[in-house]
């Protein structure tokens, strides 16, 4: 991604800035759903779509090919929160301050 924030430009598309026009507050910070947009990511198996995580985030990536989201999320406006394309995943909340659905997510990082 390139951006207004500096990306490691692994995938195409740019970073924005959450919108500060929305009536909430930037950076966003708390637990939100992660509605699963794809179900074979293999970081989501055993994870119910819907399930809450955490985020601490003040942009979100805009990815160039919609077929690289696995998650979107809904604060203000939808926005990918988490992208897969075959080994490379990477998501926008935070799956250690997660509890017990950060702690399945990165079980099933490390059984890949």
């Amino acid at each position: 991604f390139g951006s207004q924030e500096l990306g490691l430009k692994i995938f195409e598309g740019p970073v924005q800035k959450l919108p500060g026009n929305t009536g909430l507050k930037v950076p966003q910070i708390g637990w939100n759903q992660v509605e699963q947009t794809t179900r074979d990511c293999p970081l989501f198996r055993d994870i119910p779509d819907g399930a809450y995580f955490y985020f601490v985030h003040s942009f979100h990536p805009v990815p160039k090919d919609p077929a690289i989201v696995a998650g979107k999320t809904h604060y203000g406006h939808e926005f990918a929160s988490a992208v897969w394309k075959e080994n490379v995943m990477a998501t926008q909340f935070h799956p250690e301050k997660s509890q017990r659905m950060g702690l399945k997510l990165l079980g099933n990082f490390l059984e890949l």
